[in-house]
C-alpha cells in the first residue's frame, strides 16, 4: 500500500472529508471559497455524483444513468483535492484514515459517508423484488416497468429510518402517471406501505394534502405499517401485524445502516454517529459528522445534509480565520421539492430547530415549481463542479 504523506512542510490546516455527497461537496466548496490557508482532501469511492431526485428520472425513463452522473473529476477548486478511494479504516482518536491507496492524517476530520442500503435485511427483496434507492437499482426498475401490464404493485418503506421521506410518495404519483400513459393503470393496483404515521409527521396540513392526492388517484396507503418480507412465489408481502398484501411487483426502500467502516471505528452510538446538533461535533476532538450517518434530530435528505455542512463550514471558518466560535447554531431549515405527477412539483419549506416546535409550509404543485427545482440542481452543479 502506498502511504500518502500529509504532514508536509506546509503549515496549512489539513481537513479530510469522507464522502462527496451533498454534505461533503457543500463543505469543501465553502472551505475553498472562504479559507486560503487550508488543504482539503475529499475522498469518495465513487467516480461521480448523482442527485437523489435524479434516480426517479432514471427509473421512469426520463434520463439515462450516464446523463445524471456528474464526474468528480470536474472538481477544480483551489485547495481541494478529490481522491477516488475506498475507505478501509478510520481512527477517530488520531484522525487517521486508511484507504485502499494510502493513509491520511487530518488536523480536522469530517465524516459525511451517508447511509448504506441493506436490501438483504428484508427476506425476499433481493430474490424477488426491486430496491430503487440506488442509481443502479432505479435503472433495473426502469427495465421492468415497460412490460408490467397488470397486477399488484407495492411501494414499501422497509425500515424505520430512511432518507428523503417524500420519495415513496413521489414514486407513487409518477408510477400512476406512467401506467396511465401506457393505458394499463386500470389493470394495476398501487399500494404504499410505510412505518411513518403520515407523509410529513410534523405537519397535518401537508400530510393531508399528500393523502388527498393519493386518494384522488386510487393509490392505496397503509401508514404505521411495515413490510417484513416478500414471498415471490406466493405473490404476497407479509406485514409486521401478521397481515398480507397481494404483490406482483415490490418496489422497496431498503433498510438503511451506517457504513461498516464507521461502526468498526467506534464512531456510532445506537447505530449512528452522535453529534452536537448545534455544531455537528462528535465525541472525538476535531471530528465532525454530517448527513445521513448522524443521529441529528432532523430528517435525512440531501438538502438537510447541505445545511448541516454549511453549519460545520461556519464553525471551522470562524475558528480558523476569526479565532472565534460560530455565531449561529444549525437551524434545521430546508426546502424539499416533491414530484406530484403531471410534470408538476410541490414544495415543502421545513424548519426543525429554530422555534418551539418543527414547522412545515406546503406550496401546491405547479409547473413554476418544476422550474425552481431545476434551478436548485443547476446552481449546485455550478457551485460544486463549475458546470453549466
Amino acid at each position: 500500500m502506498a502511504v500518502t504523506d500529509t504532514n508536509d512542510a506546509s503549515s496549512s490546516t489539513h481537513i479530510v472529508i469522507l464522502g462527496a455527497g451533498f454534505g461533503g461537496l457543500e463543505l469543501s466548496t465553502r472551505l475553498s471559497e472562504e479559507l486560503a490557508d487550508v488543504r482539503v482532501t475529499l475522498i469518495d469511492r465513487s467516480d461521480s455524483f448523482v442527485f437523489g431526485f435524479s434516480k426517479l428520472d432514471v427509473m421512469f425513463g426520463r434520463r439515462t444513468l450516464d446523463e445524471v452522473r456528474i464526474p468528480y473529476r470536474s472538481i477544480t477548486k483551489p485547495n481541494v483535492e478529490f481522491r477516488q478511494e475506498t475507505i478501509e479504516s478510520i481512527d477517530p482518536d488520531r484522525r487517521r484514515v486508511v484507504t485502499d491507496v494510502g493513509t491520511y492524517d487530518a488536523d480536522i476530520l469530517v465524516v459525511a459517508l451517508g447511509a448504506d442500503l441493506d436490501p438483504a435485511a428484508t427476506p425476499g427483496l433481493v430474490e424477488g423484488g426491486y430496491e430503487y434507492y440506488s442509481p443502479e437499482g432505479a435503472a433495473r426498475v426502469r427495465d421492468v416497468l415497460p412490460t408490467f401490464d397488470e397486477g399488484a404493485i407495492v411501494i414499501a418503506v422497509l425500515g424505520g429510518f430512511f432518507k428523503c421521506p417524500p420519495a415513496p410518495y413521489e414514486t407513487a404519483f409518477m408510477l400512476h402517471d406512467f401506467l396511465s400513459d401506457r393505458g394499463v393503470r386500470e389493470r394495476t393496483t398501487i399500494h404504499l406501505v410505510t412505518p411513518l404515521p403520515k407523509p410529513i409527521p410534523i405537519s397535518d396540513e401537508v400530510s393531508g394534502a399528500i393523502v388527498s392526492m393519493l386518494d384522488d388517484r386510487g393509490i392505496a396507503h397503509s401508514h404505521g405499517a411495515m413490510v417484513t418480507g416478500l414471498d415471490p412465489d406466493g405473490h404476497v408481502v407479509r406485514l409486521r401485524d401478521g397481515g398480507e398484501l397481494a404483490c406482483d411487483l415490490l418496489l422497496g426502500v431498503p433498510v438503511h445502516r451506517a457504513p461498516a467502516v464507521v461502526v468498526d471505528a467506534g464512531l456510532t452510538d445506537d447505530g449512528w454517529i452522535a453529534v452536537d446538533p448545534r455544531t455537528f461535533a462528535t465525541k472525538f476532538p476535531d471530528v465532525y459528522a454530517v448527513g445521513d450517518v448522524t443521529n441529528a434530530p432532523v430528517p435525512r435528505a440531501g438538502a438537510i445534509a447541505e445545511g448541516e455542512a454549511s453549519t460545520v463550514a461556519d464553525v471551522l471558518i470562524s475558528r480558523l480565520r476569526d479565532g472565534a466560535p460560530a455565531a449561529l447554531p444549525y437551524d434545521g431549515a430546508a426546502v424539499c421539492f416533491i414530484e406530484m405527477g403531471g410534470d408538476t412539483i410541490g414544495k415543502v419549506d421545513v424548519n426543525f430547530l429554530s422555534g418551539p416546535a418543527p414547522t412545515a409550509r406546503f406550496t401546491p404543485p405547479s409547473l413554476a415549481l418544476a422550474d425552481e427545482k431545476r434551478q436548485f440542481g443547476a446552481t449546485r452543479r455550478q457551485r460544486w463542479f463549475g458546470l453549466p
